[in-house]
């Protein structure tokens, strides 16, 4: 059994007009061919689609890579080295996760204005497919809501390794943790507003000191440290 921090993602209903607007995207996608980043707004503006829907939506349809940032105006994505625990992220490279809620969180967690830390992670279960998550942010910080517009970017995932799989709690399981060691450009953008993140809600809080505590405790499937 996952420890209770982990949360399971809503079932994705995904109606007709959810379902045209992710076959427009991607006809407008192929007719666009990468040669200019697609705004999805103007899309689900015009379909009133909601946003995490569409985005878990696309990603059963197609391998994406997204990635959640403040910035709206990125047009490359270079390589670089995150302070990561996990083995995997301890290397030079351009991150991204084949799930879009998990990539939504970094979208509209505003690091720019606040000073914080994130403790996060996203487990997808082998034997069912299930995708869980947990979200935290330093604890100081949680009361202040520090949240913010930001975007979602796609990015084609030809070049991209998923973090391998392993065992945990008993369970086979995989982190859609997405790495490739060259830059890579975005074929979509879609903004994402605080009220469009299904978990906002749900985001914890923990002490900055004790980070090395948590990545512990999540990798042993241990209780969230108190």
């Amino acid at each position: 059994m996952l420890p209770d921090y982990w949360i399971p993602r809503p079932p994705v209903r995904a109606g007709r007009a959810t379902e045209a607007a992710v076959e427009a995207f991607l006809q407008r996608a192929t007719a666009v061919g990468g040669r200019r980043v697609l705004d999805v707004d103007e899309l689900l503006r015009e379909t009133h689609v909601a946003r995490w829907p569409f985005l878990c939506s696309l990603a059963a349809r197609r391998r994406i890579a997204f990635h959640g940032t403040g910035d709206p105006g990125i047009e490359l994505f270079e390589p670089r080295e995150p302070v990561d625990f996990a083995p995997f992220g301890q290397q030079s490279a351009v991150f991204a996760t084949s799930d879009p809620i998990w990539a939504m969180f970094y979208a509209i967690v505003d690091r720019a204005r606040h000073t914080l830390t994130l403790n996060n992670g996203c487990l997808v279960l082998e034997d069912t497919g299930d995708a869980y998550y947990y979200f935290s942010v330093s604890r100081q910080a949680l009361p202040l809501r520090p949240w913010r517009t930001g975007y979602l970017y796609l990015l084609a995932a030809d070049t991209f390794v998923e973090q391998p799989g392993a065992v945990y709690a008993g369970r086979p399981a995989h982190i859609p943790q997405l790495a490739s060691p060259v830059a890579v450009r975005p074929f979509a953008r879609l903004r994402i507003t605080p009220r469009s993140f299904p978990f906002l809600a749900r985001i914890r809080g923990h002490d900055d000191e004790r980070l090395a505590d948590y990545a512990q405790a999540v990798m042993a499937a241990a209780p969230w440290p108190e």
